[in-house]
């Protein structure tokens, strides 16, 4: 049964589960589009959503930008993502009020037939 359990465990304890997370919207980050599960994509959107409206809080009042950046930092481990995340899409973002992800579905895995995804960010210049 499931009753009360909160979240994706992705058969991962805590740590290693809070590791992949951080890769994985560091790499969004990075590269604006990434290629996963579907499930690790629907697992790190929301985190990927909070920390650009975090940054978008931030960019507003001086004193509570660098509370913003702190909580940004410590979820990245990171200063030059971080940066990215409040001098490019915090600006890019500005007039939307959330939606900054889009999944794609890619079809199954050839492997484990896992569905795949590709989680990009909107509105962005991708290559």
């Amino acid at each position: 049964m499931r009753h009360r359990v909160y979240g994706r465990h992705l058969g991962r304890n805590s740590a290693q589960r809070k590791a992949l997370f951080r890769n994985l919207v560091r790499e969004l980050y990075l590269h604006e589009r990434i290629i996963t599960t579907e499930a690790k994509a629907r697992a790190i959107r929301s985190d990927a959503e909070r920390l650009i409206t975090k940054a978008k809080r931030g960019v507003g009042a001086e004193g509570s930008r660098v509370h913003a950046q702190r909580q940004v930092v410590a979820y990245l481990n990171d200063k030059t993502v971080a940066k990215k995340v409040f001098d490019v899409f915090a600006p890019r973002y500005a007039a939307r009020n959330g939606g900054y992800t889009r999944m794609i579905k890619l079809g199954k895995r050839q492997g484990d037939a896992a569905d795949m995804v590709i989680l990009e960010l909107v509105d962005g210049q991708v290559a």
